[in-house]
């Protein structure tokens, strides 16, 4: 255990993003067995709206414009995403899951929230409430 209580968060917090980073690709390949972990995220973003601009999926991600483009182009070759007119922009495109990728997200995002009821089943209800608004205000710091 370590004394320092920053230094302990941010070793827990390292040790809980690299076991989310395992669950990334255990989901990736539940969606498609050819689909990079690193798109995953994409995906979920993507599925909690019908068609996006890749320039919110670029502010959301914080990624360059150059990757998310040869994201977006591998997930559409494995059947994953589709490009589709802006109807605010002639000129543009948004991105949108097609709809079998639509339903096999919504599939594992599913699993996803029975495998943390499991795990937190013997919580109280007001630790997960309290977890949760610490980790949102933990998060917004970064903005």
């Amino acid at each position: 255990m370590v004394s320092d209580p920053i230094s302990g968060l941010q070793m827990e917090l390292a040790d809980m993003w690299q076991r989310g980073r395992a669950r990334a690709r255990k989901y990736a390949r539940a969606i498609h067995p050819k689909l990079d972990p690193a798109l995953y995220s994409v995906l979920v973003l993507l599925n909690r709206s019908n068609a996006v601009p890749m320039s919110d999926l670029i502010a959301a991600l914080d990624i360059e414009k150059s990757t998310l483009t040869r994201q977006i182009d591998s997930a559409e070759r494995l059947g994953l995403v589709q490009r589709i007119p802006d109807p605010d922009d002639a000129r543009a495109k948004l991105v949108a899951l097609t709809p079998e990728a639509r339903e096999r997200v919504t599939t594992v995002q599913n699993r996803q929230t029975d495998e943390w009821r499991a795990r937190l089943a013997t919580w109280d209800p007001e630790d997960v409430i309290a977890l949760t608004s610490l980790l949102h205000r933990l998060g917004s710091m970064d903005n």
